[in-house]
C-alpha cells in the first residue's frame, strides 16, 4: 500500500503537515522578531524593559556596555530556543514525509501551517512578555501600548493568511508517479515495459 502524506486544505482530511508545519512557523517567526526587532531596527531587547516590569527582573540598562552585553546574552537564548523549534520541525516533517522532500517545500499547507506557527508565536510572545511579564515592548516609549496591541494584530492577520493559502492546497503524495525530472511513469500498468526480456522476445506464430 503506497504511504501518502494528505495535506487538507479543507480540514476534511488527515492535516499530516500542520504540526511541523506550526512548529517550524513558531521558530521562523521568532527568529523574524530577534533579527529585525532586537538586531537589524534595535527597538527592544529581552529585558529592555525591567526598570517597570512586573515581576521584578532586575534591570540591565541596553544604554550601557555590561547592560547590553546582559540583554545581548538574554537575546542569544532566545534566538537558542527559536533554532530548536525550527530543528523540531524539520525532524517531525521529514519523518513523516520520506520521499520527494524537495517537493514538500512547494506546498501551499505547509507554508499556510508555517504562517498560522508565526501568528501563534506571536500571540504568545506578545501576551506574556509585553503584557503580562512586562519585560520589553516592541517600541517602548509614550505609545508602547499601540505597538504591542499591533503585534499582537499581526498574530491574529497571520493565521488567517495561512488559512487562505491552505485552502488552495493540494494532497501531496508521497508516492506519486510523477517526478519533478523524469515526468509521468509511461508504464504505470502490470504489463511488461518496453525494455524487458518478455518485450524482446519475437511472438510466436498461432
Amino acid at each position: 500500500m503506497a504511504t501518502t502524506v494528505a495535506e487538507a486544505g479543507t480540514g476534511t482530511g488527515p492535516a499530516s503537515l500542520r504540526l511541523p508545519g506550526v512548529v517550524l512557523g513558531v521558530g521562523l517567526g521568532g527568529f523574524v522578531d530577534g533579527i529585525l526587532l532586537h538586531q537589524i531596527l534595535q527597538w527592544h531587547h529581552m529585558l529592555t524593559s525591567t526598570d517597570h516590569d512586573r515581576v521584578g527582573v532586575r534591570y540591565y540598562d541596553p544604554g550601557t556596555v555590561s547592560g547590553l552585553r546582559m540583554n545581548t546574552v538574554w537575546d542569544g537564548i532566545f534566538h537558542t530556543v527559536c533554532w530548536l523549534a525550527v530543528l523540531l520541525g524539520l525532524a517531525i516533517l521529514y519523518s513523516r514525509v520520506t520521499r520527494r522532500r524537495r517537493a514538500v517545500w512547494t506546498s501551499r499547507v505547509l507554508w499556510g501551517w508555517m504562517l498560522a506557527g508565526w501568528g501563534l508565536f506571536n500571540l504568545v510572545e506578545g501576551v506574556l512578555d509585553h503584557h503580562v511579564l512586562g519585560i520589553h515592548h516592541v517600541y517602548a516609549g509614550a505609545d508602547q501600548l499601540w505597538w504591542d496591541l499591533g503585534f499582537l494584530a499581526l498574530g491574529v492577520l497571520l493565521p488567517a493568511g495561512g488559512w487562505l493559502l491552505r485552502r488552495g492546497g493540494k494532497p501531496f503524495d508521497t508516492a506519486t508517479d510523477t517526478d519533478t525530472a523524469t515526468g509521468p511513469c509511461p508504464y504505470p500498468g502490470p504489463g511488461p515495459g518496453p525494455d524487458t526480456p518478455a518485450a524482446r522476445r519475437p511472438a510466436r506464430d498461432t
